[in-house]
């Protein structure tokens, strides 16, 4: 079990395989959800009670697959994603008639799942810290994709825009650019080189520090990369 900001949002992960569970919850940690998991839903109405999320990721079982979806609605209206396995007794309309608010398939990409999240809460009118971020003198707002310094609007390319915000929503954690190659170029070092990463930080520093010397935000960690310095 893991914490972050709760502010984020809660998300409970009822999940078997603990490798696919695994990379779950890192992803949704990295977008700063605060992540309770476990590996059965056998007391489902125990965890809904102490854990209060704010979203369910739920792993239907091959046998009686609707059984856990039927539970969940018995017990809490909170918004549910079913992650579906090919060898199921139901299909996907199934799990949504029995009260999945939507549903991923296995295999899915973690960004297919963390959109699949956010719409979901989106839905629900649940605020998470995936919309918007302010710090002394910064704000950053994924949904309308804008930077404001000291109130006034920093015009910013995408790629740009996409750097800081992966670096802000986990502030104080230090990224290595092959980390940020993967995870904001979707690409590696056998395509883009590093030298890609120091360049677009260079030019961010430009735009949103004072000094770009001397950085406030975007801090090099040596030998190892960047980190985002709340």
């Amino acid at each position: 079990m893991h914490s972050t900001d709760a502010n984020a949002g809660r998300v409970l992960l009822i999940e078997a395989d603990p490798s696919v569970r695994r990379v779950i919850a890192q992803r949704l940690q990295r977008e700063g959800f605060d992540v309770r998991q476990c590996e059965g839903d056998g007391e489902i109405e125990l965890l809904l009670r102490d854990v209060r999320p704010d979203l369910v990721l739920l792993e239907l079982p091959r046998v009686n697959a609707l059984a856990p979806l039927e539970r969940l609605r018995q017990a809490s209206d909170v918004p549910a994603i079913a992650l579906l396995r090919a060898d199921l007794d139901a299909d996907h309309v199934d799990a949504l008639e029995a009260g999945a608010d939507d549903y991923v398939s296995k295999p899915f990409s973690p960004r297919e799942l963390m959109a699949k999240v956010r719409g979901a809460l989106r839905r629900a009118g649940t605020p998470t810290r995936g919309d918007r971020l302010e710090f002394d003198g910064l704000t950053i707002d994924r949904r309308t994709r804008q930077v404001l310094r000291d109130g006034e609007i920093v015009a910013m390319p995408a790629r740009e825009f996409d750097l800081l915000a992966y670096l802000a929503w986990s502030p104080g954690r230090v990224f290595s650019r092959s980390q940020l190659l993967e995870n904001v170029w979707d690409s590696s070092e056998a395509w883009l080189g590093a030298a890609t990463v120091t360049e677009h930080v260079r030019r961010l520093r430009q735009r949103i520090e004072k000094d770009p010397k001397q950085p406030r935000w975007i801090i090099t960690v040596w030998s190892v990369g960047y980190r985002f310095e709340p």
